[in-house]
This record gives C-alpha cells, structure tokens and sequence, in this order.
C-alpha cells in the first residue's frame, strides 16, 4: 500500500502505521486523516496482523497536533465533521489490539489519536499537552470526554485548562502511558509487546478489549453480566480446550481462533 502521509509495514504479528509528516511534526492534515482509516481498515482485515501500533516519523514527535493551516480555514460545518475524533473512535473500536508508540512532542490531534489506542508507550523525551485553548478553541478529537475517563478529572481540567506540557514520568504517574522506556528502545518494546499479544488465542484480546470498552459504557451489574456471557462462549471455543491441553501437557499451544 502507497500513502503520501503515512507509512507501512509488518513486522511478524504487529502491523506498524507512521505519521510520516516530519517535516511538520507529523502534524495530522485531512489527507492523513483519510490514510489513517484507509490503513487502519487494511490492517484490522488482515488475518496475519495481531496488533496495530502507531507511531511519528523521525526523533522530535509522534504529531504536534492537527494541521493548524488547515484549522484556520475551519468553519462550522467542517468543524463538526468527525475529523480526528473519528480516527480515535476507530482505533478505539478496533478489534485487534493497538498501542500508540509516543516519540517526542504529542499534542493536540495527535495525543487525542493516541488517546484512541488500547495502550500507551512513551520515550522519555515525549511531552504531553492539549493547548487548544490558547487557540480560542477547545480540543474536538475525543480529549475532552477521554482524558477524565482515563487519568480522573482532575489532572484532565489541569491539562485542558492549562494547556502546559508535561513531561514523560508525569504522563507515566497520572497514567496517561503506563510504559516509559529509553527512546531508542521504544519500537523494540512495542515489537515485544505484539509477540506476547500473538501468543494469546487471538479471540483473547479482543474479547478483553471489548468487555472494559461495554462495561464503561454502561452500569457495572450490565458490565458483569456480559462478562460472564462472554466467559461462556470463549468456554465452547477449540481454543479453550487446546489451551488446556497444552497447560498440561506443558507444550505451546496451537491455537486456531476458533
């Protein structure tokens, strides 16, 4: 597949997708926009892909935020088009796992497309910041409805409000990412993460994504009912009883998906 905005590749179980703006710090345009479904489609139909990771061009960041020469033409209706909250939603609704690689600067759009993905990995030199505001705007890619769900309203308010950077081991306490690493090693971690993801029966993951997705969403008595009807179908699965099996038998298991 050809993007002008994004790179491809795989790599064993993991599918890597690259902002590929460097030049503008990866900074998320319209047409990147529209390569980043595109893809993100390609690699979830893909049966050979286990997990998806995103990740930005070059060593100064993972995206600086939405395209700003592009916002300054923004008018209502345009700003009321999904846009960036539509990627988020879709890597959210992914079945298959994915994790953003957080490289440098990661403002804007581009935390709110990481805020997207199932896990977080940052290099010690990312900085975090969501600084629409001194914009006259507000962010409009999921920021303001995500972040409180995943790090509490209170450290969400004094990002949004204040609009202040804030460095990797910060992100790393307030749990915005919950792996830091040394830069240099933050695609070998990523690496190693998918593998131990594709040793999973590959029902696993997205039965476990899909399970805290619902029961966010809902009450925790809906929330556990439909856990167990989901532990009750994954126990009439074949894979169940290889992996099993393969426990007792102490051997790897072979699993089948099914």
């Amino acid at each position: 597949m050809h993007f002008d905005t994004l790179l491809y590749e795989t790599r064993g179980p993991l599918a890597l997708i690259t902002l590929n703006r460097p030049d503008k710090l990866n900074a998320i345009s319209l047409a990147m926009v529209d390569e980043l479904h595109a893809v993100i489609a390609a690699a979830t139909a893909d049966e050979a892909v286990r997990v998806l990771a995103i990740t930005g061009a070059g060593d100064k960041a993972f995206a600086a935020g939405s395209d700003l020469a592009e916002v300054a033409q923004r008018d209502l209706n345009k700003a009321l088009e999904p846009i960036v909250q539509g990627v988020a939603e879709r890597l959210e609704r992914c079945p298959k796992p994915t994790i953003a690689a957080i490289n440098g600067i990661c403002f804007g759009g581009g935390l709110e497309v990481a805020l997207g993905c199932d896990l977080r990995v940052a290099g010690r030199r990312a900085r975090f910041a969501t600084p629409e505001g001194k914009l006259g705007i507000i962010p409009g890619g999921g920021a303001t409805q995500r972040l409180p769900r995943l790090i509490g309203r209170a450290w969400a308010l004094d990002m949004l409000l204040m609009g202040e950077p804030i460095d990797a081991e910060r992100a790393l306490q307030i749990g915005l990412v919950t792996r830091l690493v040394d830069d240099d090693a933050l695609l070998a971690t990523v690496q190693r993460m998918a593998e131990h993801l594709a040793g999973f029966a590959p029902l696993v993951p997205r039965f476990m994504k899909a399970m805290v997705h619902a029961g966010m969403e809902g009450s925790l008595v809906a929330g556990l009912a439909l856990e167990k009807f989901a532990q009750a179908g994954l126990c009439e699965t074949a894979d169940k009883k290889e992996g099993l099996a393969a426990f007792l038998e102490k051997r790897p298991p072979r699993w089948q998906g099914r």
